[in-house]
């Protein structure tokens, strides 16, 4: 009997050291904390959904590229331009194209190029078709970031290939992305998974297969990027739509990244959902007017606010509307007369003018001489 126990306890022994190094189990664990930075955000509110380390510099290998193509969409009026291949972008290493000297490709193509299979001389020939340089190039990337509210983030190539002092954040990376999803073109180049553009001999193709494996395995993805250097590890930029939420995820450095991606973008689509907290162009009610024959005057609110709550979170919202008892007569349509703030326990979300939704004139005879001597 003592041995039979001894058995049983040995073999339990052996079971545990079996779940604590088998590989799938492992995974498991690595899917959910394995990035060194990341972050998930509402798009259409920019709200935080989760986040790690998310405003830590660090590499980002060829996420760059969706830096690159905000900077081509801010200096580009047209996508069909045709751009001749600069020698300086032949032979870029790592991956690529293949570009030949004096090729002639539209920037249009080069950005499908640079998107769905990284190419880095696609990157490269775009950043030349701007600039007069790289230098010149990864200068308007790191001004067109900052724009868009990337205030940890420099950019010294538009590749992204290893290079001293090139760093964003996974925040920052959010936020250039958040930006580019505000142009059509982006979202039609990177949620495409398969395309063709000419190869250089002008009679064949390249055929372009897109990298990003999500398009093929998660709801509602609809584009991002992926990357991979020494300094940067593995790297993804996810995007997804579902209910009329946009998330955008960013790792960085996270060895499985489209499991970890899809587990957190699973995570907050679960936990979120778009509330309407105040519909636009919304009545809020009457209010008294002193000095006039009108008793009364509507007020409204214009601007609409839909944000990302749980469940939970939607019972701590609160609505304050400040407005006076009565106004004083005449009042013009649309003319200010207090605001609405809506918080989250003590956290302000957004705030609102109120309005009036019609002219009242007053009954002094001053003012109604005044009124006829300005019709006259």
């Amino acid at each position: 009997m003592k041995k039979n126990k001894y058995i049983f306890l040995l073999f339990v022994t052996l079971m545990s050291c079996c779940l604590i190094f088998n590989p799938s189990t492992n995974n498991i664990a690595m899917a959910q904390n394995s990035a060194t930075s990341m972050i998930v955000i509402e798009a259409n509110s920019n709200r935080v959904l989760m986040s790690s380390n998310e405003n830590a510099p660090r590499a980002n290998a060829s996420t760059t590229k969706i830096a690159t193509f905000l900077t081509v969409l801010k200096h580009c009026n047209n996508f069909d331009e045709e751009v001749k291949v600069d020698d300086r972008a032949i032979g870029i290493p790592g991956t690529s194209i293949y570009l030949k000297k004096g090729e002639i490709l539209t920037v249009r193509e080069l950005l499908y190029g640079m998107m769905l299979v990284s190419g880095n001389d696609a990157a490269t020939a775009l950043a030349l078709h701007i600039s007069n340089s790289i230098s010149e190039f990864a200068s308007l990337m790191t001004q067109e970031a900052l724009n868009c509210g990337a205030k940890n983030t420099t950019f010294k190539n538009p590749h992204g290939l290893d290079e001293e002092g090139h760093k964003t954040t996974a925040y920052d990376l959010a936020q250039i992305t958040r930006e580019c999803y505000k142009y059509p073109i982006f979202e039609e180049v990177v949620s495409t998974k398969n395309t063709k553009i000419p190869d250089s001999t002008g009679n064949g193709y390249r055929y372009l297969q897109n990298k990003n494996k999500l398009l093929w395995s998660l709801e509602g993805c609809n584009g991002g990027k992926t990357g991979f250097t020494n300094d940067a590890g593995r790297c993804l930029v996810a995007s997804a739509k579902r209910n009329k939420m946009h998330l955008i995820s960013v790792v960085l450095n996270c060895g499985p990244m489209f499991e970890e991606t899809a587990m957190h973008i699973e995570d907050c689509f679960s936990k979120y959902h778009m509330s309407t907290i105040l519909p636009p162009y919304n009545f809020i009610r009457t209010i008294d007017i002193t000095e006039s024959d009108t008793q009364k005057v509507k007020v409204y609110t214009q601007k609409g606010f839909i944000y990302p709550l749980t469940d939970e979170e939607e019972t701590r919202i609160k609505t304050e509307i400040s407005l006076p008892s009565s106004i004083k007569a005449p009042i013009k349509k649309e003319q200010i007369v207090g605001e609405v703030k809506i918080y989250l326990d003590k956290h302000l979300l957004f705030c609102e003018k109120i309005y009036t939704m019609e002219d009242v004139n007053s009954n002094k005879v001053i003012d109604n001489f005044k009124r006829i001597i300005s019709k006259w």
